[in-house]
């Protein structure tokens, strides 16, 4: 994986002038430890840093082609095409030249062959751009789900930048840290729309996108989307399919040139992945995979379960790396590591946004750092929950019906009146910006979005609208956060449940198939029962954990007062004090279940939130 930047001025010659591009790389470096290159010419100017991961000594960036003295193409490129190497031969078989082995000469080659189709051709996880100086144009592309982030924002005079990342285009000087009341609302109200952003002023590729810029403005094309079809087969032939795409899927991932590991929760998407990821390496005669967890100080034996958390990971984790024979390493996170002040906004920096999930993504950051002590690439289980129908939300009925995104009708549920991480803000702001609101515009959007099927029940067509915003929605947030805390400490994270192909066969079988046995994510058990205990087989679905320790809450507890006792404190203003100070002389809704942690994310949301506004010196442009 790596970090990509450049810029476009039709109005300008950028030949040689490289100090704007090279400004944006050097803010994400961390996304490229081991390489950077620069390139500049006519229009365009692009940028690149490389983490090494497929032909470590060659598939330098950016890349150039040229023929017969004609430059035809410069491609800056980040992400893996797991089908390369038969891309590779179809190519060569239509007459193209490879001077290199990895996957970005293909790439290039796929856009020179196919042009704006190029992305329908890759199996894989990407962001890219092309500059084609035969007819003077960029062209964006982002993968099919988004796991590669891709944003873009215009200067002052028009011109376009685009970047892996926000604080790269903001170190242009051209495009201002601005934040609107719909960039706070995409920040508050937990409904992550496609495209937009927590800046004003900056866009992001929508997934399975492209974007056309030439001289006359942009033009936007989705290239693919979910589409719904009769499913045919039967139980066990749908079962027998979906461990086949796997076996495939997980063998296509675990080709690198570095270590790849695998993160092993014990919970079963992750196991599953493990326990094949760990055959795949034993028929190819290969050392074990290595296989990482995450827990905190005491964990287990503090454990108390409540209503979404039945068992603690450890036990469990430990117990499928013992079935498998990967070599495990369990990360223990104490409560002072996590509420390390450095960990806390080193996961700012890294997403570019507040976060009511400061307690996870910190323990994120600190399970990445771990891995990539040992790996540079590890398998993630992200995105089977969204496949196979695993969220708690999607099996409570009296949750099934409510018109509104599934997670927020979940949370105010148990917490009512305050969304996820807006609870302490000023009531007069949370009247301005109207968060449920938005939320219900947003919600209308997402589900007129849900592609039809002619004579479903009710029930079937509800249950493919909330897979659907999981997919669309949910998935999004959660691939952003793996991919740019990951790339954060220069860990590459590939997530094989996000295939293209096994995610459409899935979403158009029935929920009455996926959940046959009665329990969350009945297909994915049916596939891999003959892979791991019956214990892990039967375990329950639990959350990612989050500490219990009392040392945390107080950490939480005392970062808020400061900002409540300091009016210079760039959040001060926007938040009410008074339900702040409530929240505080009440800590015993702050330790433990579902409510204690909703009542969390106000204050983690207060306190990244105040981060992110005083690193980037946010200006806010609301009335």
């Amino acid at each position: 994986m790596c970090g990509i930047a450049g810029h476009v001025d039709f109005e300008r010659d950028l030949t040689g002038l490289r100090d704007t591009a090279a400004a944006m790389a050097e803010t994400m470096t961390c996304r490229g430890p081991d390489a950077g290159g620069l390139w500049a010419q006519g229009h365009a100017a692009l940028a690149h840093r490389r983490l090494a991961v497929i032909d470590l000594a060659g598939s330098a960036q950016p890349m150039v082609v040229e023929e017969d003295g004609r430059r035809l193409a410069a491609l800056t490129y980040n992400g893996e095409i797991y089908n390369y190497r038969e891309l590779r031969a179809e190519l060569r078989a239509r007459g193209h030249r490879f001077r290199t082995e990895g996957d970005t000469e293909v790439v290039l080659r796929a856009y020179l062959e196919w042009g704006d189709d190029v992305a329908n051709h890759l199996n894989g996880i990407f962001a890219f751009a092309v500059w084609d100086p035969r007819d003077q144009s960029l062209l964006l592309v982002r993968d099919h789900f988004g796991v590669k982030p891709l944003f873009y924002g215009r200067g002052p005079d028009g011109e376009l930048y685009f970047a892996s990342e926000p604080k790269a285009l903001m170190a242009t000087g051209r495009i201002e840290a601005r934040a609107d009341a719909d960039s706070l609302r995409e920040a508050f109200s937990q409904v992550w729309t496609p495209g937009r952003t927590v800046f004003a002023g900056i866009e992001e590729v929508r997934p399975g996108h492209i974007v056309r810029v030439t001289r006359s403005g942009l033009r936007h094309r989705r290239y693919w989307a979910l589409e719904s079809r009769p499913h045919t087969d039967d139980l066990p032939t749908t079962v027998d399919t979906i461990r086949g795409m796997l076996e495939e899927i997980i063998g296509a991932q675990l080709v690198a040139d570095v270590p790849v590991g695998s993160l092993l929760s014990g919970g079963l998407d992750s196991s599953v992945m493990t326990a094949l990821a760990a055959r795949h390496r034993g028929a190819r005669g290969e050392e074990p995979i290595r296989s990482f967890s995450v827990t905190f100080t005491r964990y287990t034996e503090r454990f108390r379960a409540d209503e979404v958390r039945d068992t603690p990971d450890a036990p469990f984790a430990r117990m499928v790396a013992q079935h498998v024979k990967s070599l495990h390493t369990p990360v223990v996170i104490t409560p002072e590591r996590l509420a390390e002040p450095g960990i806390r906004r080193a996961t700012v920096l890294a997403q570019d946004r507040p976060s009511p999930l400061g307690d996870m993504d910190a323990s994120l950051y600190e399970l990445f750092a771990q891995v990539r002590e040992h790996s540079t690439v590890a398998l993630c289980g992200e995105g089977a929950d969204e496949v196979f129908g695993g969220y708690h939300w999607a099996w409570v009925p009296e949750l099934i019906d409510v018109e509104a995104f599934p997670w927020i009708a979940f949370y105010q549920y148990f917490c009512p009146g305050a969304g996820l991480g807006s609870g302490l803000l000023d009531e007069g702001l949370l009247k301005q910006l109207d968060l449920e609101g938005y939320s219900a515009d947003r919600y209308r959007e997402a589900v007129a979005e849900v592609p039809r099927l002619a004579g479903e029940p009710a029930r079937e067509r509800r249950m493919r609208e909330i897979t659907h915003l999981h997919l669309t929605r949910w998935m999004q947030h959660l691939l952003t956060r793996d991919d740019r805390i990951s790339m954060a400490v220069g860990l590459e994270v590939r997530v094989p449940y996000v295939d293209p192909k096994l995610v459409e066969y899935v979403f158009n079988t029935p929920w009455s198939m996926k959940s046959h046995d009665g329990r969350e994510k009945a297909l994915l058990r049916a596939a891999g029962a003959d892979l791991l205990p019956e214990d892990v087989l039967s375990r329950q679905k639990s959350p990612f954990p989050v500490t219990q320790d009392p040392l945390y809450t107080r950490y939480l507890s005392r970062s808020l007062t400061e900002i409540l006792d300091d009016p210079t404190q760039p959040a001060h203003e926007l938040i009410d004090i008074g339900a702040a100070r409530s929240v505080l002389a009440a800590p015993e809704k702050l330790e433990n279940g579902p409510i204690a942690w909703v009542n969390r994310t106000h204050i983690e949301m207060v306190l990244t939130f105040n981060a992110w506004l005083q690193h980037y010196g946010v200006r806010l442009d609301i009335p």
